[in-house]
This record gives C-alpha cells, sequence and structure tokens, in this order.
C-alpha cells in the first residue's frame, strides 16, 4: 500500500498529477496483468511510442511503477512494473499526531525480479504450466517470469527492488524479510545442503544453510500438474530480521549487521538479492515459491516497523 499525507504535499502532489491522466490510469490497469514494456504500452493503446514513454515517465517519478531495462533483439527496451496495490490518503492534519509503533508492508511476487543470474539446472513454472524451457538461463529475461510461483537455480541470484513508504521524520527500528526457500537438487534431496545468503542495498546481512530439497509430499498450494513430478515440492518459511545492532534469523543471531549499516532512508527503494556466493562452502542451489506454490501463502514479504 502507497501511504501518502496532506503534511507531505509535494509527493501528494506528483501522485496526484500521475493519476490525472485517463491514458496513465489505463496503463496502470494493463500493468495489473503483468509486465510490460513501452512498445506493447503503445500497442495496447494505440498511441505513439513517444507519447507512451512521457506517460511512464510521469509514473515513474511518482513511484506508482517501476522500470528496468532487458536486452532487446535491437538494444534494450524499457520493461514497466506496477508497484501498488493501494493508494491511501491522510487529508486531516492532526496536531501531535502519534506514528508510534506503525509499519510498512509489501510483498513482491517471486518473479518480479530486477537482475538475476541462474545456471542450470534451473527454471521456473505457474500455477498452470512450466514457464520456460528448463536449463535455458536466457528465457529467465521472458515477461512470462511475472507469473511464476516457483523458480530454481544450481547457482546464482536473484535481486529486487522493494519501494520504501514511509512518513518523512520516521525512525526505522527493525525490517523483516521472509520467503519460503530451500536448496536446489536434481528431483529432490533431502540431504542437500545450501548456504543461502541475503544481502539489503548491497550489504551482506548473514548466510543460512539450508539442508535440503524437499520432495517426499506435495506442497500444500501445489497445483495437481505439479504434485504428478518428481521435482522440488516445498520448502521452508525464513524470516531475517534486522535491528537496531543485527540481523537474526527465526530469532537466533546470525550477524552484527544493524538497521545503520544499511542506510535505508538514503534511497527511495531497498534492494534485496538473495543467491548463492561463489566462494559458498555448501553451493546446494536453491528454490523460492510464491504464494501459490509450497506450503505458505506469501511471496517474499517486507516489514518495516518504525516510530
Amino acid at each position: 500500500m502507497l501511504e501518502l499525507s496532506i503534511n507531505e504535499a509535494e509527493r501528494l502532489r506528483i501522485v496526484a498529477h500521475a493519476l490525472s491522466s485517463e491514458i496513465r490510469l489505463q496503463m496502470i490497469n494493463l500493468l495489473n496483468s503483468g509486465n510490460m514494456n513501452i512498445h506493447q504500452l503503445a500497442q495496447a493503446l494505440n498511441i505513439p511510442v513517444s507519447t507512451a514513454a512521457s506517460h511512464v515517465k510521469v509514473l515513474e517519478q511518482s513511484a506508482l511503477i517501476q522500470t528496468e531495462l532487458r536486452p532487446a533483439s535491437r538494444g534494450a527496451m524499457k520493461v514497466c512494473t506496477r508497484n501498488f496495490d493501494d493508494i491511501h490518503i491522510q487529508l486531516n492534519e492532526k496536531t501531535g499526531f502519534d506514528i508510534t509503533n506503525k509499519s510498512y508492508e509489501l510483498e513482491m511476487p517471486i518473479g518480479q525480479y530486477t537482475d538475476f543470474q541462474v545456471a542450470p539446472t534451473c527454471g521456473m513454472a505457474s500455477q498452470d504450466a512450466f514457464l520456460i524451457p528448463e536449463d535455458e538461463p536466457v528465457h529467465f529475461y521472458s515477461p512470462e517470469r511475472s507469473k511464476a510461483q516457483i523458480m530454481w537455480t544450481r547457482k546464482g541470484y536473484f535481486e529486487y527492488k522493494f519501494p520504501i513508504v514511509i512518513p518523512h521524520g520516521a525512525v526505522v527500528k527493525s525490517v523483516d524479510i521472509s520467503m519460503e526457500i530451500c536448496s536446489e537438487a536434481p528431483n529432490y534431496d533431502h540431504n542437500w545442503p545450501s548456504d543461502i545468503t541475503l544481502w539489503l542495498n548491497g550489504i551482506d546481512i548473514g548466510t543460512w544453510t539450508s539442508p535440503g530439497d524437499y520432495g517426499n509430499r506435495s506442497g500444500k498450494l501445489n497445483p495437481a500438474y505439479w504434485t504428478e513430478t518428481t521435482s522440488t515440492q516445498y520448502g521452508t518459511l525464513k524470516t531475517w530480521s534486522i535491528t537496531e545492532t543485527k540481523t537474526m534469523i527465526d530469532s537466533f543471531h546470525l550477524s552484527e549487521c544493524g538497521i545503520k549499516d544499511l542506510a535505508l532512508l538514503e534511497s527511495e527503494f531497498l534492494s534485496l538479492k538473495v543467491g548463492i556466493k561463489e566462494d559458498a562452502v555448501h553451493k546446494g542451489g536453491m528454490n523460492l515459491f510464491g504464494k501459490e506454490f509450497g506450503d505458505y501463502a506469501q511471496d517474499i514479504k517486507l516489514k518495516i516497523d518504525f516510530v
């Protein structure tokens, strides 16, 4: 959810301006069904590409969408992704308004990565079918990735950008990142350790060793076609928690990295990367699960508590 306040008049004006155009509203609606590049938006709306690019720039400046450049047959293309499901606007200015114990939460679909590095065995699938040919990394650039509910790779990483929308002047007290994840073995292997690391804003906040790749039963949310395979079926829900002085994973001390090390409020987004280090002891890959696969009905979840 995007939180706006009359106390942040300039930001409110920028978002209101972005929403004041019928074309831009149509663009946001088109992005509800998945990522699109500027040429696709222009074609869908029957407008010149230059006009579409101008409208995309306004939406990008308001943080209602994010864009990234991806390789195309000729040069690069700018791909657009919608950032928010809801907008809340506080219009009544309250004297001494208390923001004590507030939090900001956002779930990022696993296919909405902004950068990646993968290697066989690798692939992705949705609730309905395999989305790309297995073990061909180039297909991870495919727009079909927005539908992914499970992704796997034997090495490398996935990187995401989470917009940070909290009141001006707020002080961040803690950050929680949770996701369903496990190792990646051919088919599956419960004894297949993998050192999975999480980076926030480029800072290594700690590594968790996944014991294995689980497939002895179907995941609680898995579609019928997947349960009939011998592939990975479910993972473990892990939560990295960063406080003012340390990082924990599921309440166990992980590292000395604290909030101050992340420079959270120096940017409008949080960079999150999850992957396997080149020098990891256990290079057992990873599976990432979306909210319609595995055992837990959630994507990659960010929660920021502030005062």
